[in-house]
């Protein structure tokens, strides 16, 4: 049995989108699951567009998704180059082949020419194909002219009637009409080969077996399998993925959120999650589970049962999937993860400390469950951080100012002034002080101080915030936490003062 040698080939001119991932990761897990090879094959012939850092950037985010190759520009292999750039003399001695055959030839028609027979063709309610006008120009000829100066592309000849179809893995049998089909174009005016060839040759000597791609390639596969005829060569099996939509049934774009993998990955998004989410969007496992490891993925994956449907990216369902991933996490990879984003947002030192690795890990465990994302942790770390009586709104700052709230509140801060090592305990102590000389309880009790800690009405349970505030204060953080006291002395002050009079 033949192994399993399937590729994915990105053009380096943008960032890699979540379409172009997913159709990565099918292939890689098609070619993990069979035991075969998985090829990254960069396709720069597009001289114009194709960039260095686009190509830096693509290598950077399948790594990051947890996709790697057994082949490829940074691999090596034995079927190399793997970047087009660095295979012209290899599609070169191939075209000769092919104008020697007499199976292609040279065509001088102008792009004026072109465009003219396009709409005219069009007004007539025809399929704008080439004509075939330079078909009967001799190949000594066309060197000749070629030598004179002319430019001229290199064009494939195909049958005038008859049809042409193939397997395909997903969608069935595909058929076309080879009188819509045309002559097209094998190698540009500018010498470089068209993709539609140059895949060919690429596929057949890199013994590419599978090629999964996404369906907007269908027209495109007819031209390939004509050219596999002319060099007389055996084309792989073609499965064609249905397009990733937005859920208003349009194509993905970035009008509908974030599109780039590198954009998830800012995002907080963790990568096992994007992974898994990205398997979903065509395919579903037949146990119904949803949360799966990258092993679980590669076990259950069945090319056969992959939709012929679009796949909508639902973003609420992968931020779902995003928070259950998250849980699986171990404490430290958690705040390894969280870090940059809290580092970002000024909150912990570039140099982390292990008391800071550990004060770190305890507050994310309690604020995690809140958040879908870890770009969204600053947002809960800013109200451990931020604290500003003024700041609380009017109903907060009615109830303070009552006589009642005024007497807890002063009378703790009173208790609390001399106590070192303030944590819950102390304040479960002071609190059952306060109530026996006041008589006060419950809400009357309780509410009065979670304002006078927090400068908000509701958030952490106080048994959670003060010993995540008190350890917190005393590590010098970038930005300043203030202890419980502090807290305390500024509502008081606030209290003798509410105007900011001087």
């Amino acid at each position: 049995m033949e192994k399993i040698r399937v590729r994915f080939a990105p053009s380096p001119t943008g960032y890699i989108h979540v379409g172009n991932a997913r159709t990565a990761l099918f292939n890689w897990l098609y070619a993990r699951q069979k035991g075969g090879v998985f090829i990254l094959r960069v396709e720069d012939t597009d001289v114009e567009r194709s960039r260095t850092e686009y190509e830096r950037s693509l290598i950077k985010d399948l790594r990051w998704l947890g996709i790697d190759w057994d082949e490829g520009p940074d691999a090596g292999g034995l079927f190399g180059p793997y970047r087009q750039s660095e295979r012209l003399e290899i599609y070169s001695a191939y075209t000769r082949q092919l104008l020697e055959s007499g199976r292609a030839y040279y065509c001088f028609c102008s792009t004026e020419e072109l465009e003219e027979n396009r709409r005219k063709a069009l007004a007539v309610g025809a399929m704008p194909v080439y004509g075939g006008r330079c078909r009967s120009i001799s190949l000594e000829d066309a060197r000749r002219r070629m030598a004179d100066g002319e430019q001229a592309v290199v064009r494939l000849r195909i049958p005038d009637d008859g049809k042409i179809g193939f397997d395909d893995l997903v969608r069935g049998t595909v058929t076309f009409d080879l009188k819509l089909i045309g002559d097209s174009v094998l190698v540009r005016s500018n010498g470089l080969p068209a993709y539609n060839y140059a895949v060919v040759i690429d596929d057949h000597l890199m013994r590419i077996t599978h090629v999964i791609r996404g369906e907007d390639h269908i027209s495109n596969t007819p031209r390939q399998i004509l050219t596999y005829r002319a060099l007389s060569l055996e084309p792989p099996r073609f499965a064609h993925l249905a397009m990733v939509m937005g859920q208003d049934n349009t194509r993905l774009s970035k009008r509908h959120g974030a599109t780039a993998v590198d954009q998830f990955e800012k995002m907080g998004i963790l990568p096992e999650a994007l992974f898994n989410y990205l398997a979903f969007l065509g395919w579903a496992p037949p146990d119904g589970r949803e949360i799966l490891s990258r092993q679980e993925l590669i076990d259950l994956f069945d090319l056969g049962k992959v939709s012929r449907s679009a796949a909508i990216f639902d973003y609420d369902k992968l931020n779902w999937l995003n928070r259950q991933h998250i849980k699986r996490l171990a404490p430290r990879k958690k705040a390894g993860f969280a870090l940059p984003f809290l580092q970002e947002a000024g909150y912990l030192p570039g140099e982390m400390a292990e008391a800071h690795w550990a004060w770190l890990e305890k507050t994310i465990e309690l604020l995690i469950e809140r958040v879908d994302r870890f770009a969204d942790l600053p947002s809960l770390f800013g109200l451990l951080f931020d604290f500003s009586p003024e700041a609380m709104d009017e109903e907060a700052k009615k109830e303070i100012a009552s006589n009642a709230a005024k007497t807890v509140i002063r009378s703790f801060a009173a208790k609390i002034r001399p106590v070192k090592d303030f944590n819950y305990p102390e304040f479960a102590r002071i609190t059952n002080e306060i109530k026996k000389e006041t008589g006060l309880k419950g809400k009357n009790l309780y509410h009065p101080l979670r304002l006078a800690l927090t400068a908000r009405p509701s958030g952490l349970d106080l048994d959670k915030f003060i010993p995540i505030v008190e350890e917190g204060a005393k590590l010098g953080l970038p930005k300043n936490m203030r202890s419980c006291a502090e807290r305390i002395a500024e509502v008081v002050a606030y209290l003798d003062n509410p105007a900011g009079k001087n």
